[in-house]
């Protein structure tokens, strides 16, 4: 759901109120929180002194919709690549805008299994989730960027520890089996699963440690086979020209930082990341999984995949879902 523009953060100093910039950031719903802990603090910077924020948060794909159809955007944060490709295709962004040293990726995360506290069910990895009696909450994915990283997580279970595609869609369709809800956001199915639907989200492993910094009680289980999830950013070509010195600030090590406490894997080496509340382990907060897959190592691109898993009619995904009966 698309949700209103709102004042999400006010520039410090003594400019007066007409004379701020303004930047509308566009955003999938997952990093809001660190979004406005990023511009907290480059509102303290001279760069930033008198900047004003006005954002919009919701699912990543609704979201990219909607700039092209004419919600105002300087910056847009979306949770998949080809949501950004969508703005590139309208010519709303320049064709450049993933040429720099992080290819466009402005924040990043795995894929993992969030349980009740004390793992009640005693998940232990992705086969535990096909097993009877299991309840999923995952979001739509074709809705939501998140959801289309769960279903390549869950994917590469299978295919790439040796198994065939047959196989990986065979793992698929018992996994949607157990969904018992399929929201549009993944903040949509946080707050679902939240709430006390189901016995295991499939979620970003920033929203979990989010969760616990917001009180909620909540494990998880790091899958021996994962994804990185790279979550892409850029500046609109109409942009206001703050909007190239907010992504600076944004790739860079306080942007990254702040990333880091809202649970994100920082995307550029230096940063600090001891002491982030809520993760498991505090001082080593983002372990390293067994095998860590990409897009670009095995799923060939964004492109490529959004055709053969999420095509709205011939999607492999697509069709799985359809077929469960899950979809709205």
């Amino acid at each position: 759901m698309i949700t209103s523009l709102a004042l999400a953060g006010c520039g410090g100093g003594d400019q007066a109120a007409g004379s701020a910039t303004t930047l509308n950031i566009i955003g999938f719903a997952v990093p809001e929180a660190a979004n406005k802990a990023i511009a907290a603090e480059w509102t303290k910077t001279e760069a930033g002194k008198g900047v004003r924020f006005k954002t919009s948060y919701g699912a990543s794909g609704d979201q990219s919709r909607a700039v092209v159809s004419g919600l105002k955007a300087d910056y847009v944060h979306f949770s998949v690549t080809s949501d950004v490709t969508r703005l590139v295709d309208a010519g709303l962004v320049d064709q450049s805008w993933d040429d720099g040293p992080t290819k466009g990726i402005v924040s990043s995360s795995v894929v993992v299994l969030a349980v009740r506290e004390g793992n009640p069910k005693n998940i232990q990895g992705w086969d535990d989730l096909i097993k009877p009696g299991i309840g999923i909450v995952t979001p739509n994915p074709a809705s939501s960027g998140a959801a289309r990283w769960n279903a390549l997580a869950a994917w590469g279970h299978i295919a790439a520890n040796g198994g065939t595609d047959a196989e990986a869609e065979q793992f698929l369709t018992k996994l949607f089996a157990n969904v018992v809800s399929l929201p549009n956001s993944g903040r949509d199915a946080t707050t679902t699963f939240l709430g006390g639907t189901g016995d295991v989200l499939l979620a970003y492993e920033n929203e979990t440690i989010l969760a616990r910094q917001n009180g909620e009680k909540l494990d998880w289980v790091l899958p021996a086979t994962t994804v990185l999830i790279e979550n892409p950013g850029a500046i609109l070509s109409d942009a206001d020209p703050k909007a190239k010195e907010w992504l600076d600030f944004v790739l860079g090590p306080q942007g990254q930082r702040q990333f880091a406490l809202t649970g994100f894997r920082p995307i550029i080496d230096g940063v600090d990341t001891s002491g982030i509340e809520g993760a498991i382990d505090p001082n080593n907060p983002f372990p390293a999984p067994q095998k860590l897959l990409t897009v670009e190592q095995d799923f060939e691109s964004w492109s490529a995949l959004s055709k053969k898993f999420f095509d709205e009619n011939d999607g492999i995904v697509t069709k799985v879902i359809a077929a469960s009966g899950k979809a709205k």
